[in-house]
């Protein structure tokens, strides 16, 4: 079990600071302790609960073996996503959100294919053939696909649930998710609506330490739940080595049965035979 997240690390890494007052969204007031010099300060013990209740729900989901995207575009959130979402092994979104990444994932998949097509010309020596200025066209396609959907390139099915760092900044992808009805998990900042997110957790969203501290509580979450998932497989493997085993201790005995009764039957007749 990953060690409980206390409000003094959070304290220490600024997530309690939110926006200034005349940018809050009134939606966010039972998440709001208090105001001090015109921004608003976030109460860090609602943040430190709903922190434990999204990493259960998202422990839950990484356990039962479905994805969670992790997107983040914004310049001090992408590269603590990509890392913290890549250590968890799971798919992340750190460039450019591309429209339709849900609602028109067959399109999407098409383009990781595409990818995957280029690698296997250049491993079977197709790409040799081409001119140098298709070769040259190949790379930069290559490039620029590796860039947007390198990091989804293991995602075949739509996710189990995404999680984003400043809804506001990452409205399409929450919209699209929304029309899915895949589950939210976000970092809300006084700023944002938590209404239309289904594990909200009130915090900083423009500070590189807050992100990397609910990051860190989030992926731990997952770690813990792949695990899980891990072990419960090692378990089921004995007792399926061990079905074959009863299935053919079974099969003997039928077997057994079958030649065994036969004999008993003519030496019991033989026996009888005898006394008379």
């Amino acid at each position: 079990m990953a060690n409980k997240t206390e409000v003094k690390d959070l304290l220490n890494a600024g997530v309690h600071f939110g926006h200034l007052t005349r940018k809050w969204n009134p939606n966010m007031a039972p998440y709001i302790y208090m105001e001090r010099n015109g921004i608003h300060i976030i109460n860090l013990y609602k943040t430190v609960a709903k922190l434990e209740e999204a990493s259960e729900a998202l422990k839950k989901i990484a356990a039962s073996g479905r994805k969670i995207l992790f997107v983040a575009t914004k310049k001090q959130a992408k590269d603590i996503v990509a890392e913290k979402a890549g250590n968890a092994n799971m798919p992340y979104i750190t460039e450019r959100w591309p429209g339709g990444m849900l609602t028109n994932f067959v399109t999407i998949r098409k383009a990781v294919k595409k990818m995957t097509a280029i690698d296997r010309m250049k491993q079977d020596g197709t790409f040799n053939t081409l001119s140098k200025k298709e070769r040259l066209a190949v790379d930069r396609q290559r490039a620029k696909l590796e860039k947007n959907l390198g990091s989804i390139s293991d995602m075949n099915r739509l996710p189990g649930a995404i999680f984003v760092v400043d809804t506001l900044r990452e409205h399409i992808a929450v919209k699209e998710a929304l029309k899915l009805k895949i589950p939210i998990f976000a970092m809300v900042d006084t700023n944002s609506d938590p209404r239309v997110i289904d594990f909200p957790i009130p915090s900083n969203d423009d500070a590189s330490k807050s992100i990397e501290k609910i990051m860190e509580a989030v992926s731990q979450a997952v770690i813990e739940g792949l695990q899980e998932r891990k072990n419960g497989k090692k378990e089921e493997a004995p007792a399926k080595e061990e079905a074959p085993a009863k299935k053919e201790e079974t099969k003997a005995k039928k077997t057994r049965k079958k030649i065994v009764a036969p004999v008993a039957t003519a030496t019991k007749e033989e026996a009888t035979k005898e006394e008379e």
